[in-house]
């Protein structure tokens, strides 16, 4: 288990260099002077942008200032914004509030999504069936900002049951509504992708087996056939949660959230180049240790996979 995951871990580091150059890359090309926009409308002295260029590289090439940003970022370093901020403190300070979001949104998720999709695998072809058809086209078919609108007027304002933006409830009435409307959405692929893996398992050779054998059921089903159809939805579990971390922009606009994917939206906002690298290599560096527990978790449910 160990040497799987040593490979898996060392797969991982050209993923991260490619990336990241191509973030930062991308910022790099961004129109404007980010220098100059610190002034708004009043100019700056010349000597002021020259220092100002010199002290956050910016007058260097691309790749010396990538090669310079990696070394930081290996000691721990994200970098500063361009009023002497380090980055990491403000991810830290946002960090709690999209932690707190995505993890309430990941439950609710799994339970919706598991629930809904094996009750369709369950009832193939029949009512119960075509309900979880209905309920995976309605929200895979609605916007988010459409289904969190909603929600705030039906939940919010109507029946007054949660606040509808901010934080200053706390855990968990603050984030409870956000994080059902980020659930709802990311609810419909795992329950379409449960019902399809655990139909597909049910028709195997050894579940006809089990069967022959003189299993129940409920021995078939939470026995055998729901673990060996985990695989792909733990891939989607996993790296869905990823996406969660990296912050539900729209919900957190929506809600009012000082999550981390508004302060993403508001560095290119400003042209704040260093707070968009930070930030994204951040989420990047969560969507790389997530993907590894997700592998890890491959070689756990199926030996076979870190043994091949």
């Amino acid at each position: 288990m160990l040497g799987y995951v040593v490979r898996r871990f060392a797969a991982m580091l050209p993923v991260l260099f490619g990336v990241t150059f191509l973030i930062f890359a991308l910022v790099y090309a961004m129109p404007g002077d980010p220098i100059a926009a610190l002034a708004g409308n009043r100019p700056m002295p010349p000597s002021t942008v020259a220092a100002l260029r010199e002290q956050y590289h910016l007058d260097e090439p691309l790749i010396t200032q990538y090669l310079l940003y990696m070394s930081g970022l290996f000691q721990g370093d994200f970098g500063t914004d361009f009023f002497g901020r380090p980055v990491l403190e403000m991810i830290a300070e946002r960090w709690p509030t999209t932690l707190q979001l995505a993890l309430t949104a990941w439950v609710f998720k799994l339970v919706i999504g598991l629930v809904v999709g094996i009750f369709g695998a369950l009832h193939r072809g029949r009512f119960g069936d075509h309900l979880t058809l209905a309920f995976t086209v309605l929200f895979v078919a609605l916007p988010g900002f459409v289904i969190a609108f909603m929600a705030q007027l039906v939940f919010g304002l109507k029946l007054q049951l949660f606040p509808i933006a901010g934080v200053a409830n706390g855990w968990p009435m603050s984030f409870i509504l956000p994080a059902l409307v980020v659930a709802l959405e990311a609810a419909a692929p795992l329950a379409r992708l449960t019902r399809s893996s655990l139909v597909d398992v049910m028709g195997a050779e050894f579940i006809r087996t089990a069967r022959a054998k003189g299993a129940s059921d409920g021995r078939v089903v939470w026995g055998h056939a729901l673990r060996n159809s985990m695989i792909p939805v733990v891939t989607y579990l996993g790296l869905s949660l990823a996406a969660m971390l990296g912050g539900a922009v729209i919900v957190e606009s929506v809600f009012n959230l000082p999550g981390i994917g508004g302060l993403l939206v508001q560095a290119v906002q400003t042209q704040q180049g260093t707070i968009v690298v930070g930030v994204a290599t951040f989420i990047i560096l969560i969507y790389l240790l997530v993907n590894l527990l997700v592998d890890i978790s491959y070689g756990i449910i199926d030996p076979r996979v870190r043994n091949g």
